[in-house]
């Protein structure tokens, strides 16, 4: 991997970690359903642009309902259920809990699609859990009365992550950009009813919906752009190891700018997901500076 390759790495890892920085800065305005359902409108918007400008058709005929199914389970349901957890959680939190979602994706592969339980993958699971009770065990958070909702809501936006990815290894091949864009419509149809049901709780402030903005535009459209990229120029397995950056810079966002306690509890629980995470993906460091896999 060259350094330019490494940058732009490092680069996608600070774009989703702020996202639950943003999530956490505009929800107690928008609410749950219409902030999500802005986030991917404007995503859906803004590749849109980028399909008339780079002439790529959006692929609808025979793939509607595989956009659907994409849109529901790897944008439409996790953005809402990180959404309703940021009501309680701080951006640290979920940014580690998102870390999960390869150990989730371990886990459903072993009891709905028959991969083999290997002593790794029992191993990373094992610290996946461990990992997620130092976590949230002992955080001030699980003394508040809605901390146990707000932990599932977070670990099940992650599940979802781990489902999508069985379901996309699966589904009829769609080229990548196509999938993306299409799956943000298909989102945004999920999310609409939600969000003309449950209409803003406030008038949102300047930074809200800036916030907003920046959630639809940088984290998810720009964010989808780069990260197909990295996939096109590095294979698909060196750009997974975007899973164990992201947590490094959700810490890092939520301590800056929200003033988030970093204790103990918080660096022994990341670094013990994310070793769980390792064992069950196969992540070594070659799998970060190796040699270019083949594309995707």
């Amino acid at each position: 991997m060259q350094a330019r390759d490494f940058f732009r790495l490092l680069l996608l890892a600070a774009i989703w970690g702020a996202s639950f920085l943003f999530i956490r800065l505009a929800v107690p305005a928008f609410g749950p359903a219409p902030l999500m359902a802005g986030r991917v409108g404007l995503a859906a918007l803004f590749l849109a642009i980028i399909a008339w400008c780079w002439h790529k058709p959006l692929l609808l005929r025979g793939n509607i309902r595989h956009f659907l199914i994409l849109g529901l389970i790897n944008s439409a349901l996790p953005f809402l259920l990180f959404a309703y957890a940021a009501h309680w959680l701080t951006a640290s939190v979920m940014s580690v809990l998102n870390a999960t979602a390869p150990i989730w994706g371990a886990v459903l592969g072993v009891l709905f699609f028959r991969q083999p339980l290997s002593l790794k993958l029992v191993s990373g699971l094992l610290l996946g859990i461990s990992g997620v009770a130092i976590l949230v065990g002992f955080d001030a958070v699980v003394l508040q009365p809605n901390a146990a909702m707000a932990i599932a809501a977070a670990a099940g936006a992650a599940c979802c992550y781990g489902l999508a990815t069985h379901y996309t290894r699966r589904a009829a091949a769609v080229e990548p950009f196509a999938n993306a864009h299409g799956s943000m419509w298909a989102a945004f149809c999920w999310l609409l009813p939600l969000a003309l049901l449950q209409p803003p709780v406030t008038v949102p402030s300047p930074l809200q919906g800036i916030a907003l903005l920046l959630l639809g535009v940088l984290c998810t459209g720009v964010a989808y752009l780069l990260y197909f990229a990295l996939v096109r120029d590095i294979g698909a397995t060196p750009t997974l190891t975007v899973t164990f950056l992201i947590p490094v810079f959700g810490v890092s966002w939520g301590s800056l700018f929200l003033n988030e306690t970093v204790g103990w509890h918080t660096l022994a629980g990341a670094v013990t997901v994310l070793c769980g995470t390792a064992l069950v993906t196969g992540f070594t460091l070659s799998n970060l500076w190796g040699v270019k896999q083949s594309k995707c």
